[in-house]
């Protein structure tokens, strides 16, 4: 089943707009490898779990998958044929607003060879342009 917010404070949500790089979220701080976005866009929640259990199967167990991004933007559609006015549609699916820099998936306890494989999997499932990252041990 997708993911999505159990309760929120508003249903419906405005568009927005995205601007500028990630400053949050942009390193890999859970495992040893992640997935990182190189554009911004909108990851539904279907798509998100599509590469999720992508990147899962293809590990079988070896290692430990974090997701970073949560799908809680609700995104709204009129039916087709409906003339214009009576009010905002209904909501069609909850998607995870990414901006270029932010780091999508980590993967710890794989060898880098299956946990690049398993991203690059994942990455095939997402609408938008992602690379492989390693950890940056700070001293």
């Amino acid at each position: 089943m997708p993911l999505m917010p159990k309760r929120v404070k508003h249903r419906k949500m405005q568009r927005g707009r995205i601007k500028g790089a990630a400053t949050r979220g942009n390193e890999v701080s859970f495992g040893e490898f992640g997935l990182q976005s190189m554009d911004p866009g909108w990851i539904d929640a279907k798509q998100l779990e599509a590469a999720r259990i992508a990147a899962s199967h293809f590990l079988g167990g070896e290692g430990r998958i974090f997701i970073r991004v949560f799908p809680q933007k609700s995104v709204t559609a009129k039916p087709l044929e409906v003339r214009m006015g009576t009010g905002k549609g209904d909501i069609e699916f909850w998607c995870a607003v990414v901006k270029p820099g932010t780091v999508l998936f980590e993967i710890g306890g794989a060898s880098i060879e299956s946990a690049r494989q398993a991203l690059l999997r994942a990455a095939h499932k997402l609408p938008i342009r992602c690379r492989f990252l390693k950890r940056r041990h700070h001293v």
